[in-house]
């Protein structure tokens, strides 16, 4: 399933999205929000895989909304301001309609996503089983190889602090050095072994043993505080009840 967004300050807009999605069997409605910041406080507690933002909304338009998110799900911008397009793709959106736009031309914006979708979870999985060639050792320590850098670093896993998501990408950092990856974040929560590493946030995943200490909504491992998002609240307190 593809769960979804609507970002819109008109109601009509919502009702006319969500007429169209019901086209769709593989599309789920996460929720409707009115304005920017009820947006960031839905995906606090829960990840969608597109948004269909409006740009002129009130307080913070769909612009500054988007370039708030540290890790953006894919994108449609659905508007009645052409003249906003080309910031748009700078952004890294999918696709860019201007109302009123037809069901023909939704369907072809969706589709695209789709396409991407299916495309990135193949990519993921090839990548996940290149990586799960492991060598472990009598330490139980795993390695893997890393592109970054324009290189490929072997990494061992009892050396990685955190995971960053960091827009398309990953910064994986250790106790001297951070490498930028062109891997998503899921993939590896995916590939990294669950007793030792935790998700905890949908921007951050952790090594448990590097944890130092737990304040409130945050992570402190050395000079680094990572936060805890909502959703991941419950399984960071099982580390400790």
């Amino acid at each position: 399933m593809i769960k979804y967004l609507i970002i819109d300050d008109e109601p009509i807009a919502h009702r006319i999205i969500e007429g169209y999605c019901e086209v769709f069997p593989n599309m789920e409605k996460q929720g409707n929000c009115y304005n920017a910041f009820e947006a960031m406080q839905l995906l606090n507690d829960q990840s969608v895989d597109l948004i269909f933002l409006d740009i002129n909304m009130p307080r913070l338009t769909g612009f500054e909304f988007l370039k708030s998110l540290s890790n953006p799900p894919k994108v449609i911008v659905t508007t009645a301001y052409k003249e906003f397009a080309i910031e748009g793709y700078e952004l890294d959106i999918s696709d860019y309609l201007l109302k009123p736009f037809s069901l023909e031309r939704f369907a072809k914006a969706v589709n695209k996503i789709i396409s991407s979708l299916k495309k990135e979870k193949q990519q993921a999985t090839e990548a996940t089983i290149v990586k799960t060639q492991i060598v472990e050792t009598d330490t139980k320590s795993t390695k893997f190889f890393l592109k970054g850098d324009k290189k490929h670093h072997q990494i061992d896993t009892q050396d990685i602090l955190y995971i960053e998501a960091y827009g398309n990408y990953t910064k994986m950092y250790f106790a001297d050095e951070m490498i930028i990856s062109h891997e998503k974040i899921s993939s590896f929560a995916d590939m990294l072994p669950s007793d030792s590493f935790m998700r905890v946030h949908k921007s951050f995943v952790v090594s448990l043993d590097k944890i130092e200490q737990i304040e409130g909504n945050r992570i402190i491992i050395g000079k680094h505080k990572i936060p805890v998002g909502q959703t991941y609240k419950s399984v960071v307190s099982g580390l400790f009840n």
